[in-house]
């Protein structure tokens, strides 16, 4: 695995050696932010969110930021070398997009998910938020 990830990360490095490096990293936190923000936000402020509506939408965010960076003009055009006006996706940065996906992926799969866990992911929550929040109710030190 170690081996494989770094061939692809040599691989990718000289694919992009042409692109500013400050841009790369916000594409990178766009990312990140897609497929982190809506699960973190969701699961400590809404009561509803369960764990198969988390983990559905942190893919769904994810996902959908790797492709839509990809077929923007930034790596469509600029890294792969098509002709200019031929990117699927119209903007640089796919952020406002992909994590408003999460967010609707957590919704969606939380409020259809009917499983015994869903109900008691969404019974737990009022513990989990006062735990979260005070300390209150949280276990002693463990020795690792």
């Amino acid at each position: 695995t170690t081996l494989a990830l770094g061939v692809v990360a040599v691989a990718l490095g000289i694919a992009f050696e042409k692109q500013n490096i400050a841009f790369m990293v916000a594409l990178a936190f766009a990312i990140a932010a897609s497929a982190n923000f809506p699960v973190l936000f969701m699961s400590v402020l809404w009561k509803g969110c369960t764990t198969r509506g988390a983990v559905i939408g942190g893919f769904m965010g994810l996902i959908s930021s790797v492709g839509l960076t990809i077929v923007s003009p930034s790596v469509w055009e600029a890294t792969l070398g098509n002709p200019a006006g031929s990117a699927l996706f119209p903007y640089s940065s796919p952020a406002l997009f992909s994590i408003t996906i999460g967010f609707v992926g957590i919704w969606l799969f939380s409020i259809l998910d009917r499983s015994p866990q869903g109900e008691k992911d969404r019974a737990g929550f009022k513990a989990q938020q006062v735990r979260s929040e005070t300390g209150f109710g949280a276990s002693g030190a463990s020795g690792h």
